[in-house]
């Protein structure tokens, strides 16, 4: 999918009992989450009481010395990849980060979005607390810290943060005095999972970075847990704020978490292919040739290929060496952008009528610039399939869909919507099948950028009073001081 939607980042923490080891698997877990953030990446380990931390802007093979990694030895450590949804792109707003508690350092990295950030901000600036980034892990971190200075207990610090924050937060923390924490915020928004063997444990955002390592999954972080692990690797495992609901999201299981993963006991390629097969249930397949858009939507595909007996075909190629972060140096160049990450293949589209298969539509831009390379192919009919219901309102919990101005759903119906993208027919999923296919009760998803109705009420009090806005200002609402 190439319609530039991000996700906030991948979190990576291991205690372990061989300290020369503990980097690699930190290396290797990150590059295995890469898909989910790639603009910086950072490792911090504790050895004999103290703290190691580096940190560098762009991909973990590209920016991560091999040498630095085999140097970096200690029996605990963290990663993290990033794509900032608060804050600005910088070295210095690259996780984890560090902050001394007086007794001890306290090193965290999180993966999430906090919808009270600019209140926190303030509130930590009016204590004097010096913030030395915009990035809103160090605003959790300083909380965090706080609660801990004030309790002594990291029970009490946790449940003293959580009723302070308001947002997703998925957490790995370890103290230098040779405790590990993790802990995730009450409604569970983003995946976070951990393994064990005799030898080592692993938290991880998704389970492909456990498998990376030989290590299986053994379960998901609970949401409102907090799990600590002491230096022998003994994990105690404690409920500390309950809410009735969870709230996962479901833009994990459409789009963003890896095939290969599973999470909350749920294999995303599984679901992928369901959400397929619930769209060709509910819309005529009267057609040639489904053509999935690369690279979400493969399994999709197969799922409609499965219901209607139509052939998938590969007529989009992605050319795998233009990155996210690619930087265009004009105007024509940046309004080419698809067409220099994927091709058309002429002999797969010509004189036929496709069936294009694609995870969601945000802007609409790309999917018109798609549909109008596949009719220039010499397709002579294309119809649009959406695994995922209309996107109408911004999302707070850590993916980049900050405003309402900027989704095409939210402003216009579906006849609209085929008008200005050029398409013969537009096929959205329908919520009774999105929730099926991923297989939980709705009141334990989050799909409140499907429907406007948000789990956290700051969240909610925001949308309410910007949804009649259309401004196309960039400034992301949880981040505008105004609002």
């Amino acid at each position: 999918m190439f319609k530039m939607l991000k996700e906030s980042c991948g979190l990576f923490g291991t205690i372990c009992e061989d300290e020369n080891v503990t980097s690699n698997l930190i290396y290797n877990g990150l590059i295995s989450l890469q898909h989910r953030g790639q603009e910086a990446c950072g490792i911090s380990v504790l050895k004999d009481k103290k703290v190691f931390i580096k940190k560098y802007l762009g991909l973990v093979r590209d920016s991560m010395p091999i040498d630095m990694i085999s140097e970096m030895k200690g029996n605990i450590g963290i990663g993290h990849v990033r794509y900032s949804t608060v804050g600005m792109s910088r070295v210095i707003d690259a996780q984890p980060f560090k902050v001394d508690n007086g007794k001890f350092d306290v090193v965290l990295a999180h993966n999430g979005n906090l919808v009270n950030y600019v209140d926190l901000r303030k509130e930590l600036n009016n204590n004097g607390r010096d913030l030395i980034s915009t990035c809103d892990a160090e605003i959790i971190l300083r909380v965090f810290s706080e609660e801990l200075k004030k309790s002594k207990d990291i029970e009490d610090a946790v449940l003293g943060a959580m009723e302070r924050l308001e947002g997703s937060y998925s957490v790995v923390s370890f103290l230098s005095n040779g405790k590990f924490i993790a802990f995730r915020d009450p409604f569970g928004f983003r995946p976070f999972c951990y393994g064990t063997t005799d030898s080592r444990k692993i938290f991880a955002s998704e389970s492909v970075a456990l498998e990376m390592n030989e290590v299986p999954l053994k379960s998901d972080v609970k949401p409102g847990h907090l799990m600590i692990v002491d230096k022998n690797g003994k994990i105690e495992d404690k409920e500390i704020f309950h809410c009735k609901n969870s709230a996962h999201c479901m833009f994990e299981y459409v789009y963003f978490s890896r095939p290969d993963s599973v999470l909350e006991g749920k294999c995303v390629y599984d679901v992928r292919l369901k959400l397929g097969e619930k769209l060709a249930e509910i819309y005529d397949g009267d057609a040639d040739v489904i053509i999935p858009v690369p690279d979400t939507s493969r399994a999709a595909a197969e799922g409609i290929s499965r219901k209607t007996g139509l052939p998938v075909a590969e007529g989009l190629i992605k050319n795998r060496y233009i990155g996210r972060t690619f930087i265009m140096p004009d105007q024509t160049m940046r309004e080419n952008a698809v067409k220099m990450k994927m091709h058309t293949i002429k002999s797969v589209l010509k004189d036929k009528h496709v069936i294009l298969v694609d995870d969601s539509i945000v802007r609409g831009t790309t999917s018109k610039k798609i549909v109008s390379m596949v009719k220039e192919a010499g397709a002579k009919k294309v119809d649009l399939w959406i695994t995922c219901p209309p996107i109408i309102s911004p999302c707070f919990y850590g993916i980049d869909i900050s405003t309402h101005g900027e989704l095409i759903a939210a402003n216009n119906k579906i006849p609209e919507i085929e008008k200005i993208i050029g398409v013969n027919n537009l096929c959205y999923q329908k919520m009774d099948g999105l929730i099926d296919a991923i297989g939980f009760n709705r009141c334990d998803l989050c799909t409140a950028c499907l429907t406007g109705e948000y789990p956290t009420p700051i969240a909610q009090k925001i949308a309410d009073k910007m949804k009649n806005q259309t401004s196309l200002k960039k400034i992301r609402y949880w981040e505008d001081e105004n609002i």
